[in-house]
């Protein structure tokens, strides 16, 4: 048996409503939603507009229809950045960014003259506000906010950089794939005008799903980067002006949509406050625990309701890789090392060069026995 880590990449098990949503919708659906009129290609756009209610409601989206149904959380934040920049654009960003962001952000350098300044952190990987508001320019278009930490698990105050941005005129973009399932997000009261997040992290549904929201107004800033089929107004030789229809091209993951609907209905069922406090219970203990071991070096914010469920760590003496190779060897105890493509992260608290750092993730079905097990291992490990 397994003990599984690596929450921060994909969570798994999923909740048995999303295998049992999956299933059916292949075994009894199987066709691809907003194809047709016959009654099961109705089911399966009844399923893809149940998801985007059940999404809108989570983060409080006043309309479902501005809810974008992407392949995956990157491909949403190719939307929002590709999408939303022009030529000579000017972007704030930070080194908490991951490469999800960073490297769209490059591709806008190299080829569309846009410029970027990325905002540092301080040593628990949080962003001072006030640095993005130093850094904002004439021409910026976008202030980009990575919400969590895939390295240190540090929350950025959302708040005071929506306040900042929109005080200055600028859109908002938060990449939320880190945080959606685990905090409460509220699109309305933040005023953000755009939120990308994964299906198949905090959001507890499957792999190939996330989602992009797009503010009310912002829509007419957002080019649709991807072109094709959408089952109506097939004379049109672009992209149809409606939403969600014109950042949907080609048929939709019905089968995952499926399970993300089932996975966000279960995480408002048993709410995200709870599943939050077992997970912060669940990182205290092992923040405790790995505190305690001899040559052990913990990265980020201590335990918090304003840390995600991310623990990073050194153990002096061995590489990344070779400590979680010993963990899986000794219990196979899954986690993850390395630079979690967060290079900018890694840069900034001095582990870029070492190779990055052993990472391990709870999540909602992660249990107290299972932390236990992996901290008399890793004792058994660091003290060797």
């Amino acid at each position: 048996m397994r003990i599984y880590l690596d929450n921060a990449a994909t969570s798994w098990p999923k909740p048995e409503a999303v295998y049992a949503a999956v299933d059916h919708y292949q075994r009894e659906i199987g066709i691809a939603a907003g194809r047709g009129g016959y009654n099961d290609a109705v089911a399966a756009q009844r399923i893809v507009e149940s998801a985007r209610r059940e999404l809108a409601t989570l983060i409080n989206a006043p309309n479902p229809n501005h809810i974008i149904h992407g392949c995956n959380g990157t491909d949403s934040l190719n939307l929002a950045i590709h999408g939303t920049l022009r030529p000579r654009d000017h972007v704030v960003a930070s080194v908490t960014d991951h490469n999800s962001v960073l490297r769209p952000l490059a591709d806008e350098t190299r080829f569309r003259d846009v410029t970027v300044t990325y905002v540092g952190c301080d040593a628990q990987g949080l962003i001072d506000p006030d640095d993005v508001r130093r850094a904002i320019q004439p021409n910026t278009r976008m202030v980009i906010a990575t919400h969590a930490s895939n390295v240190t698990g540090a929350i950025q105050p959302l708040a005071e950089i929506a306040a900042v941005a929109k005080g200055a005129d600028k859109l908002l973009m938060v990449d939320a794939s880190q945080s959606a399932g685990h905090v409460g997000i509220d699109v309305q009261n933040l005023n953000i005008d755009l939120l990308a997040a994964s299906g198949h992290k905090g959001l507890l549904g499957p792999p190939a799903t996330g989602f992009l929201y797009i503010r009310e107004g912002v829509e007419d800033l957002v080019h649709p980067t991807r072109q094709g089929g959408t089952g109506f107004e097939s004379q049109l030789d672009r992209m149809p002006d409606e939403l969600p229809t014109r950042y949907e091209a080609g048929s939709l993951n019905g089968s995952g949509i499926a399970g993300l609907a089932a996975a966000v209905r279960f995480l408002r069922e048993r709410t995200i406050e709870a599943v939050a406090a077992h997970e912060n219970m669940l990182v205290k203990r092992l923040w405790e625990g790995l505190a305690a071991l001899p040559g052990v070096r913990l990265y980020g914010p201590p335990p918090s309701p304003q840390r995600g469920p991310v623990v990073s760590y050194s153990a002096r003496g061995y590489d990344p890789q070779e400590f979680t190779a010993a963990l899986d060897a000794a219990r196979g105890i899954q986690a993850r090392a390395g630079l979690h493509c967060a290079p900018k992260m890694h840069q900034a608290l001095g582990t870029f060069d070492a190779g990055g750092l052993v990472r391990m993730s709870v999540g909602w079905a992660t249990t107290v026995e299972e932390i236990d097990e992996v901290l008399n291992v890793a004792s058994a490990i660091a003290g060797a």
